[in-house]
């Protein structure tokens, strides 16, 4: 893979390398050519020598990312995968490079981009950012690193508020679950990951590599969990309670996830 379509690829000064998911028009939702271009620039920055930092952010002002596109989402999404997203690989790679990996949040991250937010090593958010979970709204969920890591980071009842209730959280909010490091003005955001990068690329390489991997070792029971999730996330996929979420999202209504429950027990009684 020699250029991108849906994300950019920069090398900074001094050892940096931003990956940018650019898809503003879909507030940077990833479709399955997105997740495997994420995966292609991260193996690139992770084994580059010459890297010390990587940053992940999202095109524009609006978003950093909203997750799957559910435009690509027909029962399965449209690229490779136990779902039609190797969003599992992604997710393990971002904990496998030996690299110290900064989200940059500006606006929406949510869903899906709530989680690569959370996986990533440290998170700097402008005071627009947003955040939180919508899988149960839309038909979905991420049932392993979504779920079991982000009650490592911010404590079970507050995971499961953030699954169960759907909200959205500021980035003073999340700020103060331990979602985010730091949040700033932004106008202030990209000087603010500038000088945690400075900072990081200071430090002695090996030993950030080998404080990286003894915190990824701590949670890697979460990697076997994600893949047996997966299996049945796929699975949930194909009912017609995912089904109608889907649908609901794309027609802009609010979804009505227990019919088929009510179908069913009328089916009963008969």
């Amino acid at each position: 893979m020699t250029s991108y379509e849906d994300i950019t690829y920069e090398i900074r000064p001094e050892g940096v390398a931003r990956i940018t998911i650019n898809r503003p028009d879909r507030m940077n939702a990833f479709r399955g050519q997105t997740v495997d271009e994420l995966i292609h620039a991260f193996q690139r920055a992770g084994w580059d020598k010459t890297i010390g930092v990587i940053v992940l952010t999202g095109a524009g002002k609006k978003a950093f990312c909203t997750g799957g596109d559910q435009s690509s989402h027909d029962g399965q999404y449209d690229g490779r995968g136990t779902i039609g997203l190797p969003v599992e690989e992604l997710q393990s790679l971002i904990r496998d490079v030996p690299k110290p990996v900064i989200a940059r949040v500006a606006g929406y991250a949510i869903g899906g981009g709530n989680v690569l937010a959370t996986l990533c090593d440290l998170t700097i958010a402008g005071e627009s950012a947003q955040f939180g979970q919508v899988g149960p709204k839309v038909g979905s969920v991420d049932p392993g690193f979504g779920t079991a890591y982000l009650a490592r980071v911010v404590g079970e009842k507050k995971a499961r508020e953030i699954w169960y209730l759907c909200r959205r959280y500021t980035a003073a909010e999340a700020a103060d679950m331990g979602l985010v490091n730091k949040v700033v003005p932004d106008d202030r955001l990209d000087d603010e990951v500038d000088a945690w990068c400075a900072e990081i690329l200071e430090r002695s390489p090996t030993a950030i590599a080998l404080a990286k991997a003894s915190f990824t070792a701590e949670t890697e029971n979460i990697r076997g969990l994600s893949g047996i999730a997966m299996q049945a996330l796929a699975l949930y996929y194909d009912t017609a309670e995912s089904k109608e979420g889907v649908a609901a999202f794309l027609e802009k209504r609010k979804p009505d996830f227990r019919k088929g429950l009510r179908d069913g027990e009328k089916r009963k009684t008969l």
